[in-house]
């Protein structure tokens, strides 16, 4: 019902495959980020349509609000919202660090402030996994502590320390045997304590790994040197997912060092902000240049945006505020995240993904700022 396996690597760069009880995904992977349930602007046919084979539900918002209870009672996180395709729900965690002047922790876990109605909520590694099943994901994450950039490294120690922990009792306290629990590797920049936390996590066993901590400021050449290291800390035969990274470039730099899944915000905020993604670099809609412009977004892309609808159309939307701009932009910049999967993978099959690499760097610096014009 659930497994993993790695059908072919160009270098350390690797195609998969993951079976879930609610359909296979192919790795290298995107996750659309739907925080409370829901992909921002987009329906789940939106999202089905451009490509997307998972999404990303996130354990603290749902908590809150409309409740895991509630959820459950309606049949769990696919009937409540219409997806029926897996589901991987974040644990929590990365509030830990974003909702850092709304919470207090110990080693029983964390107490937050809610943000919506200053109400107590406690979340524990339990109280964590218990939500998640309920939810009914089809992966679930352990609770950790997520240490903000920079921080002192005693401090990144003690939360590195403390999220093992943590991990420990997430395995521990989990009944499904239909969900898989991935562990998160942290300890900062710190390569020794990321080897460390990686060997102990390792050790006490889950179905995947992923690297969390990543997403929070540090310097790109950092994120690469941690990244350098992925295949030596992590078994070959396990999922390994970089949470919260990032850009279409950050992304061909992870697969090039091993990771198999990914998710990010950027793809929807952008899109709300005018901000459009293509292969050429990136594009602000809000240009005048772009005020008559009849050209799609990007030329020779197959998205139903790209299809039926001109950049002077979109600006105009934008500008006017629109609610249809975010979601017309929100399609096509999910979908050059999708196709650039695709494309990565392709690569990877046929024994190129090396050149395909350099040659997006290569276009992605050259086409840098409005490069895409």
């Amino acid at each position: 019902m659930l497994h993993f396996s790695v059908t072919k690597t160009s270098a350390i760069a690797r195609c998969g495959r993951l079976a879930t009880p609610h359909g296979a995904v192919d790795t290298p992977a995107f996750m659309p980020v739907g925080t409370a349930g829901s992909v921002k602007a987009l329906t789940p046919r939106d999202v089905g349509e451009v490509g997307a084979q998972i999404v990303l539900a996130n354990t603290y918002h749902l908590m809150l609000r409309p409740g895991d209870a509630l959820i459950a009672e309606l049949g769990g996180l696919r009937a409540f919202t219409g997806w029926n395709g897996p589901y991987l729900t974040d644990s929590g965690g990365y509030q830990v660090f974003s909702l850092s002047g709304l919470r207090s922790l110990d080693e029983h876990g964390v107490r937050f402030q809610s943000h919506i109605d200053g109400t107590a909520h406690v979340l524990s590694p339990e109280r964590a996994i218990e939500i998640q099943e309920r939810l009914g994901a089809d992966i679930a994450m352990v609770l950790d502590e997520c240490p903000p950039y920079p921080a002192p490294r005693e401090a990144v120690a003690a939360a590195t320390a403390r999220s093992a922990r943590w991990a420990r009792r997430c395995r521990d306290a989990r009944t499904r045997a239909d969900q898989w629990l991935f562990a998160i590797v942290q300890g900062g920049v710190h390569l020794d304590l990321r080897a460390r936390n990686a060997q102990e996590l390792v050790s006490i066993g889950f179905d995947g790994y992923a690297l969390g901590g990543l997403s929070v400021g540090e310097p790109k050449e950092d994120l690469k040197r941690v990244l350098d290291h992925v295949d030596e800390w992590l078994p070959a035969e396990r999922p390994r997912y970089l949470m919260g990274v990032g850009t279409p470039e950050d992304i061909v730099e992870a697969v090039a060092r091993g990771i198999d899944m990914f998710d990010c915000v950027l793809p929807t905020r952008n899109a709300r902000n005018g901000q459009l993604f293509t292969r050429r670099g990136r594009i602000s809609i809000r240009n005048a240049r772009y005020r008559s412009d009849r050209r799609p977004p990007e030329p020779g892309c197959a998205c139903y945006t790209c299809r039926t609808f001109s950049r002077a159309y979109l600006r105009h939307l934008h500008l006017a505020r629109e609610m249809t701009a975010a979601t017309l932009m929100s399609i096509h910049n999910l979908a050059h995240y999708l196709d650039t999967m695709k494309r990565i993978r392709q690569s990877i099959r046929s024994g190129r993904f090396e050149e395909f690499r350099q040659e997006t760097v290569r276009t992605l610096a050259a086409g840098a700022g409005e490069g895409a014009c």
